[in-house]
């Protein structure tokens, strides 16, 4: 959602005296080339405005000037010790007292110098907002190509296609939110990645998420950007926080390959003919089905769990499961695969005892253990979903556990 889309509201308010209105947080490790400038800036901007605020930095374990420069050009310095871009932010925000709170790198790329245009989307009903780099300039050689042209793409695409939320510069540093938004959140990630964890958890509590442009100058100094590393933990997070993506749906997708080559192997016996070659699809059924169903259980337990344990929001999937997947229902039908799995292989040996002739008999047999499989992991998973979400503990009568001897 743009600020454009947003609905007039009330103004900002203005803080009472000595309390400030705006909290602008900065991490820093080891910037004293620019955490001068960008605090200096901050400050500025705050006497123009009129507008009750303090700049925070928080110090990451600097071994150079940085903290002596940020206290003389007037922030107030905190010490986070525990490393990592995602835990200064996550300290800084809980030392803020602003209403509001302005989140940006310490390095000069971000201008600090006039910040109201951040925050006007919140006076406007917002929640949140991001200044998108992208519409508002990037300075010749201030972002990598690769970065540019591939990492920002992609995860923006992920975060569009997982969670439904039409973000143009996903990764941008330079934010602003409301204070209660922080704890509406429940941020956990230390590193990089809490730049997609705010806007993920923010998406999933439905909150209002608004773009402004922003200018993104060229870094001074050494940046602690690693493209693969840092790349890499935000994609992790992305899967991770998207259990239908990473399970269930590539587990549907190999379950129904899975059974259309199971029928192709009983349909045509001889196998399929590939010019010179002869593929027999009878074992590729088997495994597309275990590995797909496997997927499928791996994909409700995540999301179970992730709901059971505040990490993500119940939906009308996590109510489908917690209807479906109950233990004793769960359990017969696992009875009932393996039953028929059994059936099958007694009949192919009383066959073959016999001396008969089958000739689909291979492929008839690996049926029935791909019925045996599922089967087994069917039945294992119906008790680790009551483990792990407590389904099956809601429908005991109350009492009941102390009468168990």
């Amino acid at each position: 959602m743009t600020a454009t889309s947003i609905a007039a509201s009330s103004p900002l308010p203005q803080a009472t005296t000595g309390t400030p209105s705006v909290s602008v947080v900065m991490p820093c490790l080891n910037e004293e080339e620019t955490v001068g400038v960008c605090v200096s800036k901050a400050v500025s901007w705050l006497d123009r405005s009129g507008m009750p605020g303090e700049v925070i930095v928080v110090d990451n374990g600097s071994t150079d000037r940085s903290v002596e420069i940020a206290e003389a050009a007037g922030a107030r310095v905190i010490h986070e010790r525990r490393r990592g871009y995602g835990q200064a932010y996550l300290r800084g925000f809980a030392e803020a007292r602003g209403e509001f709170i302005v989140m940006g790198d310490s390095d000069d790329t971000y201008d600090f110098s006039d910040l109201s245009g951040l925050l006007e989307p919140l006076r406007m009903g917002a929640d949140m907002v991001l200044g998108n780099r992208f519409a508002g300039g990037i300075s010749k050689g201030a972002m990598p190509w690769a970065h540019r042209y591939l990492g920002s793409p992609i995860i923006n695409f992920v975060i569009r296609l997982f969670f439904g939320t039409r973000i143009g510069d996903s990764q941008s540093g330079l934010r602003a939110f409301r204070r209660t938004v922080s704890d509406t959140l429940g941020l956990r990630s230390s590193g990089m990645e809490l730049a997609s964890e705010m806007i993920v958890s923010a998406a999933r509590a439905g909150l209002t998420i608004a773009e402004v442009p922003a200018p993104y100058a060229v870094r001074r100094g050494e940046s602690k950007l690693n493209t693969v590393r840092d790349g890499w933990r935000h994609l992790r997070y992305l899967l991770l926080a998207a259990p239908d993506f990473l399970f269930t749906l590539p587990g549907m997708l190999m379950v129904a390959l899975g059974v259309l080559t199971t029928v192709l192997s009983l349909v045509a016996p001889g196998g399929v003919v590939v010019g010179p070659l002869t593929w027999q699809p009878v074992f590729a059924g088997t495994i597309l089905l275990a590995i797909g169903v496997n997927a499928m259980l791996f994909g409700v337990v995540a999301k179970l769990y992730g709901a059971s344990h505040g990490l993500l929001r119940t939906d009308r999937w996590v109510e489908l499961y917690r209807r479906v997947f109950r233990l004793e229902g769960v359990l017969l039908t696992a009875l009932l695969l393996v039953v028929g799995g059994l059936v099958i292989d007694a009949a192919l040996f009383f066959v073959w005892a016999g001396g008969a002739a089958l000739g689909n008999g291979l492929q008839v047999a690996a049926l029935a253990q791909t019925l045996l499989i599922v089967g087994a992991e069917l039945g294992m998973a119906g008790f680790l979903i009551v483990t792990i979400d407590g389904g099956g503990q809601r429908e005991l009568p109350v009492g009941s556990a102390a009468d168990i001897p």
